[in-house]
């Protein structure tokens, strides 16, 4: 069922509600569903989780399946990884994504290599949930990283961008039999859900939306802007900027960038001629430029006037906010840009 029809459903209102709030009952249902499913992480129990993601879970479910777990990323990713092996179905919580370099081994050699080596026997249903995103936090706290974890075989990656697609999203890689790294947005996740741009009503019932499926949020002539997580608020803003100067802006949310929807984005760019790839990850050898070519496969280079890509250069994010701001994309970057290749050949 797609999102316009859930739409017609009775809903609550939760426009007051932080997102946290959202994800935290989320997490719940699927917990009420389905007895399999446990959380594991630093805070998640009493303190309710580093953004209230997991407040109030304690008190319901105990902590036999909220369970708070030391500052060993390693220990508790691999407890996760055996509990997947075991039935279970393990929700690892790793409070930012720059954690996980520290429990690397158990998420690509094991987590992601598992269902592989035994022919498929082995299922691995379990979700690294975890926090990425530039708010001011400096170097080692500041980083996306899906581009990485694409890199390595075996793993879903997910970086939903609305209250809609949190709620979906997170509730498909619960259910998935597959390894899933879910990417939330720090810069997010303490927003209300009715400061979100693309505010679809939420309905008053548990939903799924599939992994590898992108959608057109404005229908555009001129360039196809294709981007994720908190870059789609900051494309959306863009391009209604850009519509007052008579540039139309067709903006594509990818949702996941395992498995990346290319298709959509060809077809978009196929019918405006320019392609412009918006990323808060390091700009070398990651998404934008895995997307860019694919397109350019799918449709060939004949079909293109311009590909282009805005992403962060391969330096450490700096600690001053005025800095930040010079390398992470932002709208009057993503302006800037599209405005130049409306402009151009």
């Amino acid at each position: 069922m797609n999102a316009s029809t859930l739409a017609t459903e009775a809903v609550t209102d939760r426009s007051g509600w932080q997102l946290s709030a959202l994800i935290a009952e989320t997490i719940a249902w699927e917990m009420r569903r389905d007895p399999s499913v446990l959380c594991i992480g630093e805070d998640i129990g009493r303190a309710g989780g580093v953004f209230g993601a997991t407040r109030g879970l304690l008190d319901e479910f105990g902590a036999g399946r909220i369970m708070d777990a030391p500052i060993a990323e390693m220990a508790f990713a691999g407890m996760g990884v055996g509990l997947a092996q075991a039935g279970m179905r393990p929700l690892v919580e790793l409070m930012f994504v720059d954690f996980l370099g520290v429990c690397l081994e158990q998420i690509f050699n094991a987590a992601a290599k598992i269902p592989y080596m035994s022919g498929g026997r082995q299922k691995m249903p379990i979700v690294f949930k975890t926090a990425g995103g530039c708010i001011g936090s400096a170097a080692q706290h500041s980083q996306c990283l899906w581009g990485l974890f694409a890199h390595l075989p075996g793993l879903k990656v997910v970086a939903p961008s609305n209250p809609f697609d949190y709620r979906g999203l997170l509730t498909s890689a619960i259910r998935s039999d597959d390894p899933v790294i879910y990417i939330e947005h720090k810069g997010q996740l303490l927003k209300k859900l009715s400061d979100f741009r693309n505010n679809t009503p939420i309905p008053d019932r548990a939903y799924t939306v599939p992994f590898g499926r992108a959608v057109v949020l404005t229908k555009g002539r001129d360039v196809t802007l294709a981007t994720l997580s908190s870059m789609v608020e900051h494309a959306l803003e863009a391009a209604l900027v850009l519509e007052q100067e008579g540039i139309s802006v067709e903006v594509v949310d990818l949702r996941t960038v395992v498995p990346l929807d290319h298709d959509t984005v060809a077809r978009s760019a196929a019918r405006t001629g320019r392609l412009l790839v918006v990323d808060e990850d390091y700009l070398s050898f990651g998404l934008s430029a895995e997307l860019c070519m694919r397109v350019i496969e799918q449709i060939g280079p004949g079909a293109l006037r311009q590909v282009e890509r805005l992403a962060v250069p391969d330096v450490p994010v700096p600690a001053a906010l005025a800095l930040e701001r010079k390398v992470v994309p932002g709208v009057d970057m993503i302006i800037d840009r599209v405005r130049t290749m409306a402009k151009g050949a």
